[in-house]
């Protein structure tokens, strides 16, 4: 464990930022098109979270990512031309980032080609989830997300990474930050021997959650969990529907990754337990789903989830479609479950004090055409939480009666 003051300068950013460039692949079908510059515009976003300055970004059309490059020769020879550009060209990055996990031999050749510092999608994220690490149990996940992640990658083409677990790296630099951080002499064993003592240690705090979650069961209070696609609004929500000022918001990717949870009253005679997860999104790294799972269980004890949508994003549908298809990988797709299409204060029209009901009426009738159990709401402005917590009542209500059912034939 390191100690506070070391944390502390993990985490310290510098006064001049990396400029990244940013790169990839879209596929010729014209929805794949608008996909792959959709999903390059979210890596802006997380190259801006995790510090670092956008000097460009450029997609190249393929079938298929190239096996030994990821984009052929000679945009890669575009990019390398780049380099030596001024800013004021739009040039001079000292990184480059690319929209997909890269195999180890494509970092390799690619670095090689390059000359500078080279991460993926999945090395991004990992690097975001160990600058927002509060907890020891975060950290404990993140760190074994960036091992195994590492694992496979210990062959020396990595070379700006640092020990696992030792110092970090030249503070503030983006892609070494974290306790998953290796050197190039660090071999398999070593890392094979850490991510074993890091399962373990989760394991621990995985049954520790179980007991509770069986004492939270006897308790009879229900539990509503707060999914959906990163910076959709869930921490507003639960900040409006508990009062408390105490829970943290931020307009920002993954500003929350430690669960929290907190009593809510839906009304006189229904009391729950509120919980906030951490955020979903796509190409979410394997490594994070599978070392969060311990947190990750919580949704599977919750007796309702309530899927937040952010309305105002231009992608809406296709994050929605994101977090639903990791509740079926993590086999929650029979779950019962509200949506909440928030931030209808910033639709067009709906932006005074208070919406016209005829227009509400016509916004909420196209808006959620084929969504089960859809409500209309603003966080922010506290917008549609009456019909919320309505609703939310009659689902566990519903479920109460179901669970009933089958307690008593099962006695």
């Amino acid at each position: 464990m390191k100690s506070p003051s070391a944390r502390k300068q993990l985490h310290a950013t510098t006064d001049e930022r990396e400029r990244a460039y940013l790169v990839g692949v879209q596929r010729s079908a014209e929805r794949e098109r608008w996909r792959a510059a959709s999903s390059l515009q979210e890596l802006a976003e997380l190259a801006r979270t995790a510090g670092a300055e956008v000097a460009g970004m450029t997609l190249q059309r393929l079938d298929a990512p190239h096996p030994a490059t990821y984009v052929g020769k000679g945009k890669l020879d575009e990019i390398k031309s780049r380099r030596g550009r001024s800013e004021a060209d739009g040039g001079g990055y000292t990184m480059v980032i690319f929209d997909d996990e890269l195999s180890p031999s494509q970092q390799k050749n690619i670095e090689d080609a390059l000359g500078v510092k080279v991460l993926d999608r999945t090395a991004l994220i990992l690097d975001i989830f160990a600058m927002r690490a509060r907890t020891k149990e975060g950290r404990l996940q993140v760190d074994l997300a960036q091992t195994e992640y590492l694992l496979p990658r210990l062959k020396g083409q990595w070379s700006h990474l640092e020990r696992l677990g030792g110092r970090s790296g030249s503070p503030g630099a983006i892609g070494v930050r974290g306790p998953g951080e290796t050197q190039i002499e660090t071999d398999r064993r070593i890392a094979r021997r850490k991510i074993q003592k890091l399962k373990e240690q989760i394991e621990d705090i995985r049954q520790q959650r179980a007991l509770y979650r069986r004492r939270r069961q006897r308790d009879g209070i229900p539990v509503i969990a707060l999914v959906g696609y990163t910076n959709a609004g869930k921490s507003t929500l639960m900040r409006a529907l508990t009062r408390d000022r105490e829970v943290f918001v931020q307009d920002q990717l993954f500003a929350t990754l430690d669960p929290l949870t907190r009593r809510v009253y839906l009304d006189e005679t229904h009391p729950a337990l509120l919980t906030d997860t951490v955020g979903f999104i796509q190409k979410l790294p394997t490594q994070l789903v599978a070392a969060f799972r311990a947190t990750l269980e919580e949704l599977s004890d919750a007796s309702v989830l309530l899927h937040v949508v952010d309305m105002t994003h231009p992608d809406a549908a296709g994050q929605a479609a994101t977090v639903e298809e990791t509740l079926r990988d993590l086999g929650l797709a029979d779950k019962p479950r509200i949506t909440a299409l928030n931030k209808i204060d910033l639709l067009p029209g709906l932006d005074g004090a208070a919406a016209d009901p005829a227009e509400t009426a016509a916004i909420m009738s196209s808006s959620t055409a084929g969504i089960p159990d859809a409500v209309l709401i603003s966080a922010e402005r506290r917008w549609g939480l009456d019909e919320l917590r309505a609703r939310l009542i009659d689902v566990l209500d519903r479920v109460g009666v179901e669970r009933a059912a089958v307690a008593a034939a099962t006695s």
